[in-house]
C-alpha cells in the first residue's frame, strides 16, 4: 500500500497577485504549524511539492522538523489563470462545467489534471509501499481527487475553496486509487470520497 498525502497551502496573501511568489499571510504563516500536528505521528518517506512559495512555505516547517529535503515538482503547481480575474467563482463554475475551458495564455482543467496525475503516477512508480507528502493548491488537488472520484464536482470545489491548509490521504494498490480521505486540519474531522 502506497500513501500519497497531499497538503493543500494555507492561506495566501491575496495582494500579491504573482502567482509563483505569492506568499502566505500572517494566518496562513501560523496556519501551518496545523500541518506539523497532523504529521506528528506519521512516518514519511520522501516530501515534495509545488515550486510556489505559498505550497513550500506550507510544509517547510514539517520538513524540517523530519530533516526530509523538499524536492520540487513543477507539475505539481497550480492552474494558469491567464491573468487576475476578479470573480473567481464565476470563472471556477465555468471550468469545472467544460474542462476544456481557459482564458487565453491560461490552462484548462484538463491540462492540469493530465500535468498533475502524470507527476503523480511517476512518485507511486519510485515509492511503491511508501508514505510521501505532496505540497499542492486547491485548484490542481481537486482536480486529482476528481480523476479518481468523477462525483467530485464543482460543488465539491466550492466546498473546500476557503479551506487552507487541508490535507488529502490517497490510498494506492498500485496505480489503483483504493481510498481518498480529506481533512479538516481545523475541526479535526476526516471524511472519505
Amino acid at each position: 500500500m502506497t500513501t500519497i498525502y497531499f497538503v493543500r497551502h494555507a492561506e495566501p496573501n491575496y495582494e500579491n497577485h504573482n502567482d509563483f511568489s505569492r506568499e502566505l499571510s500572517a494566518k496562513g504563516w501560523k496556519d501551518r504549524e496545523l500541518v506539523v500536528d497532523y504529521f506528528s505521528g506519521v512516518p514519511v518517506d520522501a516530501v515534495f511539492s509545488s515550486p510556489f512559495k505559498r505550497a513550500w512555505d506550507t510544509i517547510q516547517a514539517f520538513a524540517d522538523a523530519r530533516g526530509l529535503a523538499i524536492k520540487p515538482v513543477y507539475s505539481f503547481r497550480e492552474r494558469k489563470v491567464g491573468s487576475w480575474i476578479d470573480h473567481f467563482g464565476s470563472f471556477a463554475k465555468k471550468q469545472w462545467e467544460d474542462f476544456e475551458y481557459k482564458l487565453p495564455g491560461g490552462e484548462s482543467l484538463r491540462e492540469v489534471q493530465n500535468r498533475n496525475v502524470s507527476a503523480l503516477k511517476k512518485i507511486l512508480d519510485e515509492y511503491c509501499g511508501k508514505t510521501v507528502v505532496i505540497g499542492s493548491h486547491g485548484t490542481a488537488l481537486s482536480t486529482v481527487i476528481h480523476y479518481f472520484r468523477r462525483e467530485f464536482a464543482y460543488e465539491d470545489f466550492e466546498a473546500i475553496r476557503n479551506l487552507m491548509p487541508w490535507v488529502v490521504r490517497f490510498q494506492f494498490e498500485g496505480e489503483e486509487c483504493v481510498g481518498i480521505y480529506s481533512y479538516d486540519l481545523f475541526q479535526k474531522l476526516e471524511k472519505a470520497f
